[in-house]
């Protein structure tokens, strides 16, 4: 019985481990990719609570800013501030809608769901439609990125 307590050590280590992993990802912010001008790539991505995600502006002039009521109750904004880069721990579960703001018009939004998306997803589909008024191109990329969830 002397290394019954190292065992369940390890156990408990491991479990620990296991339970406060979490990931890091990368989204670009890019003239051009996948689903055409102006685009976040990936443009959707789905973590879980705790991960974190870096916005690197692959090319200058964009930023990534989270869209008001597009976010989960409790869930803290965020602008990175032009050609900036930042990195944000997701620690609410739900959907979050984000921008470049200077292309807003362009569509330039991007969607990262965390946990179960359906948390804020009915409100955030209510917000979608203010947002896309002010689109003058891709009018309908942001219900394709939500429609895929």
């Amino acid at each position: 019985m002397k290394h019954f307590p190292s065992i369940v050590t390890f156990i408990i280590a491991l479990s620990i481990s296991a339970l406060t992993h979490s990931e890091t990802f990368e989204v670009q912010m890019l003239n051009q990719g996948t689903d055409g001008v102006m685009v976040f790539e990936p443009s959707t991505l789905q973590i879980a609570v705790g991960d974190t995600v870096t916005f690197k502006p692959s090319n200058p002039g964009h930023n990534s800013a989270s869209i008001a009521g597009m976010i989960p109750t409790g869930a803290e904004s965020w602008d990175s501030g032009m050609s900036q880069e930042i990195t944000i721990t997701f620690t609410e579960e739900g959907t979050y809608v984000y921008q470049c703001t200077p292309h807003l018009m362009m569509a330039m939004v991007g969607v990262i769901t965390v946990g179960n998306p359906e948390t804020n997803l009915n409100s955030v589909k209510e917000v979608a439609v203010e947002t896309k008024a002010s689109f003058m191109m891709a009018q309908d990329r942001l219900d394709g990125y939500l429609e895929g969830l």
